[in-house]
């Protein structure tokens, strides 16, 4: 009797982990795209809410893996944080906020600098972002060819700012509604900004993010509408970064920040396509 039970025990000890990791599977998942709307074939559907005619597929990384030759873990004049706080799960890139060695945050950045870069064309991610006072996600174009730093903030969001940055949940975290892409002529020349106020919790699902960048002028889009179009001329040939920051507007991290994979800035794909 008392084997027959432990067997018993034993199966049902076994069909509740089972079904404990399908939903914790099931969890992570249940807000993504649908497998054929992430992956499909990008350079035949082009930039989302765009004619696919128009363009050619450069870049596209789909992050079936963390593919280290297209990516460097760290800016150009910073060395690594030895403390991983980023890496590849069900498909997606995640940055997540992690104390490091010594109890602090710290900023996490990967960029294509050195591997690829692209004058003119659009440029989109997918992604959702994480939650938290001082969470600083982004994603932008970059040069620093000599003393010239020329930008595109395609998106940079702050949860713990004011509102309409973010709001606290009845939890006490702070989750982003806004965002605002940025235009920079140089360093600490602006040539367009906007707060733009989504009125939803952007942490709480997937969105696109993208940017066409002519000649003379640059669109900002968001889930394809076009939110911001800025009359500006940028000609040098810019890299790609995602990164997880942590202050300005969103404040300064603290205990009410969640850290740990479970709260990452959580990037499906980022993609660039050249006019045709």
């Amino acid at each position: 009797m008392r084997q027959r039970e432990s067997l018993v025990r034993l199966c049902c000890s076994a069909v509740a982990l089972v079904l404990s990791i399908c939903m914790m599977q099931a969890h992570a998942r249940d807000d993504a795209p649908h497998p054929h709307q992430r992956r499909g074939n990008a350079e035949e559907r082009g930039p989302y809410g765009q004619d696919p005619s128009q363009y050619v597929l450069t870049f596209a990384d789909e992050f079936s893996h963390l593919d280290r030759t297209l990516w460097n873990d760290h800016l150009w004049y910073e060395t690594s944080n030895p403390t991983i706080n980023y890496g590849v799960a069900f498909g997606e890139l995640h940055i997540w906020p992690q104390r490091d060695d010594n109890g602090h945050f710290f900023n996490r950045t990967l960029d294509t600098d050195g591997r690829f870069s692209q004058r003119y064309g659009y440029f989109e991610m997918e992604a959702r972002l994480p939650r938290g006072k001082g969470t600083w996600p982004a994603f932008w174009l970059f040069a620093h060819p000599g003393d010239h730093r020329p930008e595109i903030d395609i998106m940079e969001a702050y949860a713990g700012g004011i509102a309409p940055w973010g709001y606290t949940g009845k939890d006490g975290v702070a989750r982003p509604t806004a965002y605002a892409p940025t235009v920079w002529l140089d360093k600490g020349v602006k040539a367009g900004f906007r707060q733009y106020d989504t009125h939803g919790d952007l942490s709480a699902r997937f969105h696109k993010y993208g940017v066409k960048w002519e000649p003379d002028q640059l669109t900002f889009y968001f889930d394809g509408k076009p939110i911001k179009t800025v009359d500006a001329s940028l000609s040098d040939p810019m890299y790609i970064l995602v990164d997880l920051w942590f202050g300005s507007a969103s404040g300064e991290p603290d205990d009410s920040t969640p850290q740990g994979e479970q709260n990452a800035f959580r990037i499906n794909y980022v993609r660039a396509w050249r006019f045709r």
